[in-house]
């Protein structure tokens, strides 16, 4: 920036220093917040901030789920990866959750759709029975999303992404708080770039996440409706009707390639060929033998 000896261009650098300043004061003390009741999770999560160049993180050590929390609707973004399976003592649930359930794994979705504020964003991971299980609260919890969010996108994730550590399906669920759903997006992602053995050795890094990333983005333009591709659009009223299940194996359509076989007649030929040519091998074998 060139600056000339004049009072106003003094005034515009002092002034343009000191937005930069607010704005680094706030993304490093009014920005990312974090809950746990893990003593070692929460220092990994202090010592990732840290080394990230965010001076002031909040952190807290404490349930989220249980009365002792008392956080408000305040969040613009939540990014959540909460515990797969579980439960809490009934007696310790707050009392804004209203999902008859002591499952964690719809509890934890409630309490992000609480936490935001109109508007906001959330993208969590969760166990595919959150998708599709058949009990009052998995309905009521996918009737909430669906009526009163707009549940953008599913992102359906193979087994083995977690492994070692948990085995089972899980998916994306990407939704904005306010407003009620048209139609849902979905994917069905095959591969993340690493095998999906307990080891995890790696392949090509990448898998199907750059696609994911640049079809989420696109996706009002490209409006896919072929099911029987990577990804495509379902209208709310049909998910609706089949008791609110998000799981995308009840959408997706797959084409079967017909297989003709050969006649059984020309068959048992073979297999006569096949018995023929053993007996003359073990003919051979006892031939060398003696």
């Amino acid at each position: 920036m060139v600056i000339e000896d004049e009072e106003g261009d003094w005034h515009n650098l002092i002034g343009d220093h000191i937005t930069e300043q607010r704005a680094w004061d706030k993304l490093h003390q009014d920005t990312f917040y974090g809950f746990d009741f893990d003593s070692t999770m929460i220092r990994i999560a202090l010592m990732n901030m840290v080394l990230h160049g965010i001076r002031t993180p909040h952190i807290e050590p404490i349930d989220t789920l249980s009365s002792q929390y008392n956080g408000e609707e305040e969040f613009t973004v939540i990014l959540a990866n909460p515990p797969f399976k579980g439960s809490i003592d009934k007696n310790d649930i707050k009392d804004r959750l209203t999902i008859g359930t002591t499952k964690t794994e719809l509890l934890f979705v409630e309490k992000m759709f609480k936490l935001l504020e109109i508007g906001g964003k959330c993208g969590v991971i969760v166990p595919d029975g959150v998708l599709f299980g058949s009990s009052s609260a998995h309905k009521d919890l996918r009737k909430l999303l669906l009526e009163k969010c707009q549940l953008e996108g599913i992102v359906s994730m193979p087994s083995g992404v977690f492994k070692p550590y948990a085995g089972v399906s899980t998916a994306v669920l990407i939704f904005t708080k306010g407003g009620n759903t048209e139609k849902v997006w979905f994917y069905d992602m095959e591969a993340d770039g690493y095998s999906l053995h307990d080891k995890r050795p790696p392949l090509d890094r990448k898998g199907d996440i750059p696609d994911v990333i640049e079809r989420f983005r696109n996706r009002r333009e490209e409006n896919p409706t072929d099911r029987k591709g990577k990804c495509f659009y379902v209208p709310a009223d049909e998910i609706k009707l089949k008791n609110y299940d998000l799981s995308i194996s009840r959408y997706k359509e797959i084409e079967y390639e017909e297989v003709r076989y050969e006649k059984p007649e020309v068959i048992i030929e073979k297999i006569k060929g096949l018995e023929g040519q053993i007996l003359a091998n073990i003919a051979e074998l006892k031939s060398l033998l003696n």
